[in-house]
């Protein structure tokens, strides 16, 4: 189901969102390639998900641009998102991942298998019968992923998926997001955790207002940041 081409490097190029009035991002300049989770971090209103909307193309940048393995204008196939509240079909957990299988072209007669194996990834395969928006908070985000996971994606963007969990259903999430990367999918996540960033990062993208202000590796940002927001925010302290 994955294209053959590689949507890797995900390249952004002096990328800016402006909307009306007021610039979202600002000459942003990043270059995301394989390997171990890329962690967005930033103060509210940095502009995390309007990248993440960038990246995925579910938006045009005002001026620059965006490319996935030197195109830009490569198609959404090998690329899923999962945004912070998932929306949930009325529809059973087993038919909300049966759906994302039809949309990624999955064969009718090898979707309930898959649809049991990615219920199982996530821990969910006791609740498939549920109706999903019966669900808890944490089982319909384990849900989602699994749902995007159909998507056998190569990059997987995730906008703060932990952000409204208890510890025990973070860890859970974290376990599932750890095991796609170690699987081959690159996981480009947004987060304001900094222990998140110890668990999951291999390098961490830090916005201020809109700008990329370090692009660094997360053992760099967290015990050497090379910048005055970015060594406040791990000091926990406020970052306007």
């Amino acid at each position: 189901m994955r294209a053959a081409r590689s949507d890797l490097p995900l390249s952004l190029d002096d990328v800016s969102l402006i909307v009306g009035a007021t610039t979202i991002l600002d000459r942003v300049n990043l270059t995301i390639g394989p390997g171990a989770p890329t962690l967005i971090l930033g103060p509210n209103g940095s502009g995390k998900t309007s990248l993440l909307r960038l990246c995925m193309g579910l938006a045009s940048p005002s001026r620059g641009a965006v490319s996935w393995g030197g195109r830009t204008d490569g198609g959404p196939e090998s690329r899923a998102i999962l945004f912070q509240k998932p929306v949930m079909l009325r529809r059973s957990a087993a038919a909300n991942v049966a759906y994302g299988l039809a949309q990624a072209g999955c064969p009718r007669g090898l979707r309930a298998r898959r649809t049991e194996e990615l219920l199982d990834r996530v821990g969910l395969l006791a609740l498939a019968l549920r109706p999903a928006r019966r669900l808890s908070g944490g089982e319909q985000q384990r849900l989602a992923l699994a749902r995007a996971l159909a998507r056998q994606p190569e990059i997987l963007l995730l906008d703060e998926p932990t952000a409204s969990l208890d510890p025990a259903a973070t860890r859970f999430v974290e376990e599932i997001v750890r095991a796609a990367a170690h699987s081959g999918t690159k996981i480009v996540m947004a987060s304001h955790d900094l222990g998140q960033v110890r668990r999951l990062a291999g390098e961490v993208v830090f916005l201020v207002r809109g700008r990329v202000v370090e692009h660094a590796s997360a053992s760099d940002f967290l015990d050497r940041p090379s910048t005055p927001q970015a060594a406040a925010f791990v000091r926990g302290d406020l970052v306007l």
